[in-house]
């Protein structure tokens, strides 16, 4: 015969937020340990991809944990991916460079 488990908590109904898995104690007792939910990983801001090397953990957890499991040490680290930057850095660029060939362009007019 199958043991009973009881839940842990006073919610009885089977939602998202109160998801158990079933473990097997040294004791030989089933309980019910609750399941925290899945967090999404964090996303590029401009292109929407995950962003890699960064932790995937529930909002608030980003709190308590240290600096470099938030970030890549790169400019954006935390917010943007590689590919991304190098964009923002080559259209930085290409704008410069614009503006010294109108600058160019300008003066010899004159």
């Amino acid at each position: 015969m199958a043991q009973r488990i009881t839940l842990r908590r006073r919610n009885p109904y089977n939602t998202r937020s109160n998801q158990i898995k079933i473990v097997k104690t040294p004791g030989g007792k089933l309980i019910a340990h609750h399941v925290k939910k899945l967090a999404t990983r964090p996303k590029c801001g401009d292109c929407g991809i995950a962003l890699p090397g960064i932790a995937r953990l529930r909002p608030r957890k980003y709190a308590s944990i240290s600096k470099t499991h938030k970030t890549v040490s790169r400019t954006y680290g935390g917010s943007r991916c590689a590919n991304c930057v190098k964009e923002r850095i080559v259209r930085a660029f290409l704008i410069e460079e614009q503006k010294i060939v109108k600058k160019v362009l300008k003066d010899q007019a004159k």
